[in-house]
């Protein structure tokens, strides 16, 4: 098979289109031929050499990637054959292998895609869709919902003020440029700004003052100044839901912005990390909280509530997709096609 395999830690450059052996299944596994594998923005800082939240690099040479969907073309023993021929997604866990021709997984972690989805827009539901309901669990959505929400022409932001808009609530969506901010506009946000623009959060106050509204939730994966000025559209007890910090890099130098308890008395809002752990309780679920929110986020989907954004790329591109990725050059769920 063709994958894309990293052999040093390092830029976009080391990622390297090859030909390698296929993998195989082993006991309770399937083998599928890949559709679509997602790339998320912890795959830049794994190939350039910083684990993030994961508890280990991977080993070299490793071909990167967590995230894929397609068919399953062979079995491993003991496998219920009844998986063989079935279009499906899974998430990978911490086991790298997505950025290939053929990836190798464990049944407990397939999905049956619905008809009407495509590879490429399970896969953005299997990662993406799922933080975006678990980010969601940590607030009630209603019409009385006003959201900021920052990067909302990325993967999990369009998602977002979907998920708001069709409860009848109000967004503000911010985004980098016309062609974003566009985007995130004929996405349903009540109003798109550019936050490259100065004045953008003078126009977002002036918004919602004449609709005599305050913010009430701020979805923050950026951090850093741009969350820095939402933080004061925020309205008494607003809550700021944080759950990255791209502008502040995914590095072991980069952090989230975390205020003193003196400070968010003085504004009268919370503050919340919502990622790991503290998302897995919310999600309930029972002894699987992760495949309770992939199945929620595959039918609100399979539902038209839904509708993931996907910026695609060939797989042997996977290089130009990585610094598309950290330069904000895409919108939506960057994946790879083979």
């Amino acid at each position: 098979m063709h994958a894309i395999r990293l052999h040093a830690f390092g830029p976009a450059e080391n990622l390297t289109y090859e030909k390698t052996d296929d993998p195989e299944p082993g006991p309770g596994q399937v083998r599928i031929a890949v559709a679509a594998a997602g790339v998320h923005l912890l795959d830049t800082a794994l190939r350039g050499g910083t684990r993030g939240p994961l508890p280990q690099l991977p080993d070299l040479p490793t071909i990167p990637g967590r995230e894929v969907a397609g068919t399953v073309e062979s079995l491993g023993p003991d496998t219920d054959p009844s998986w063989l021929g079935k279009r499906v997604v899974a998430h990978l866990g911490f086991a790298p292998g997505g950025y290939a021709e053929l990836a190798v997984t464990d049944t407990a972690r397939l999905h049956e895609i619905p008809p009407n989805l495509d590879a490429a827009q399970a896969v953005a539901m299997i990662g993406t869709g799922r933080t975006a309901l678990g980010i969601l669990n940590f607030t009630t959505v209603t019409p009385d919902t006003v959201a900021l929400v920052p990067a909302a022409a990325g993967g999990i932001g369009t998602l977002l003020v979907q998920y708001v808009k069709h409860a009848g609530g109000t967004v503000v969506g911010l985004a980098g440029g016309p062609a974003k901010t566009a985007q995130v506009e004929a996405n349903g946000a009540d109003l798109a700004l550019d936050y490259k623009e100065p004045d953008w959060p003078t126009r977002a106050a002036e918004f919602l003052s004449a609709r005599g509204l305050r913010a009430t939730v701020l979805f923050d994966g950026v951090g850093g100044a741009t969350a820095t000025a939402a933080l004061d559209l925020l309205g008494p007890g607003g809550q700021h839901l944080i759950f990255g910090w791209s502008e502040q890099g995914i590095g072991d130098d980069g952090g989230p912005l975390l205020l003193d308890e003196d400070e968010l008395t003085r504004r009268s809002i919370t503050q919340e990390q919502v990622l790991g752990p503290a998302m897995m309780r919310k999600a309930g679920g029972g002894d699987n909280p992760v495949r309770t929110l992939e199945l929620a986020a595959l039918a609100q989907a399979a539902s038209g509530t839904l509708i993931p954004a996907v910026h695609r790329f060939p797989l042997a591109e996977a290089a130009a997709a990585h610094r598309a990725l950290e330069t904000r050059g895409t919108t939506g769920k960057v994946v790879l096609e083979p």
